[in-house]
């Protein structure tokens, strides 16, 4: 009997599929006691880069992740990078997913990938599933529990993990402002304005860290998994990113997704729908840091730096998303107009960085 679609998956995309003769052959191999159906491949709808698969034999299911196709970005994507980040942070953080395997022959799907466990609950991203009528304390709460959650990872003694060995905090900010910079460099396919001025603000006022911890780098609520009932928080994905920095660093990229109801228009709608957070209840993105601060104690009085830097970072990686588009590396049309919302985020983070005292 064919399995119905869950809610956040679709057929697989044409031009992205994979062999399931060779997947299935490699999982029975590597993963002992599978039941003995035939593999069902799906794909998961959401996100611009990586690509994600549901895996189901029987009852069984997994999520099997691996990059995009065609030339990426060097040290992007990093499959064996993720599986270790997840493998160390899990024991401590259980919204990570329980990582299972990783492989790095590429005869298998093309690329290296690994596999991790299936979790089950609501993402949300533009709008509130069916049946669910949205109530300012609900969106207080949800917002809450962002809030929480990120200052829970941020709480873990990251010496107590492998993470030790993976990263290097000493000069986290330095590194990031210069290695952004660079990669705007060379991605670069139109000329902005804007992009000097922030090359050059943001290099005269990188702040000096306190307290390093583990950050995720890519927080936001459609990377987030809640119960049904939108009471608590199941899943964090897309740890691709992480490692051991400057949490106010984390705290502005999560704000830089974090869209309010009263902003540009352009801020708004440039991927599409806004998200959720524009409903009433939400906190602002000021309430966040805010409640982020008495939460873990940190100074977040120096927040607009990182907000600023958030805004350029993320027009880095949809520019880099958009050279890959205009060069020819993937023909997927949503990225057409991408250079248009990279200069609202420039344009946007200078206006930040002019709030700055």
């Amino acid at each position: 009997m064919k399995h119905q679609m869950s809610k956040d998956t679709i057929p697989v995309r044409k031009g992205e599929s994979i062999n399931k003769t060779v997947l299935e052959e490699f999982l029975r191999q590597s993963i002992k006691g599978l039941p003995g159906d035939p593999l069902e491949i799906l794909q998961f709808s959401a996100g611009h880069s990586n690509l994600t698969y549901q895996l189901r034999i029987g009852d069984w299911e997994a999520v099997l992740r691996r990059p995009p196709l065609g030339p990426v970005a060097p040290k992007a994507h990093d499959m064996e990078r993720e599986f270790r980040v997840i493998s160390e942070i899990h024991p401590f953080f259980q919204e990570a997913p329980r990582p299972l395997l990783f492989s790095d022959n590429t005869e298998i799907i093309g690329s290296p990938f690994f596999i991790m466990e299936r979790k089950h609950g609501v993402v949300l991203d533009t709008s509130f599933p069916n049946g669910i009528e949205p109530t300012v304390e609900m969106c207080r709460h949800i917002s809450q529990t962002m809030v929480d959650k990120l200052a829970e990872l941020h709480s873990i003694d990251y010496q107590k993990t492998g993470l030790v060995e993976m990263s290097n905090p000493n000069g986290f900010m330095e590194r990031q402002v210069h290695g952004w910079i660079t990669r705007y460099e060379r991605a670069q396919t139109d000329n902005v304005e804007e992009a000097a001025l922030l090359r050059k603000w943001l290099i005269e006022h990188i702040p000096s860290s306190g307290e390093p911890s583990i950050i995720h780098y890519d927080y936001k609520l459609n990377n987030c998994m809640f119960t049904e009932d939108l009471q608590d928080m199941v899943g964090v994905f897309d740890w691709e990113m992480s490692t051991v920095g400057d949490p106010l660093a984390d705290l502005g990229a999560a704000m830089s997704y974090w869209i309010q109801e009263d902003d540009p228009k352009l801020l708004k709608n440039g991927l599409g729908k806004p998200s959720v957070t524009i409903t009433k209840g939400f906190y602002t993105r000021q309430e966040f840091i805010e409640a982020y601060g008495r939460k873990t104690g940190r100074d977040v009085s120096k927040m607009n730096f990182y907000l600023t830097f958030a805004y350029f970072k993320l027009a880095v990686i949809c520019q880099q998303i958009y050279y890959r588009y205009k060069k020819g590396q993937t023909n997927d049309q949503r990225f057409s107009q991408l250079n248009d919302f990279v200069k609202v985020l420039l344009t946007h983070s200078v206006q930040v960085a002019g709030e700055s005292n």
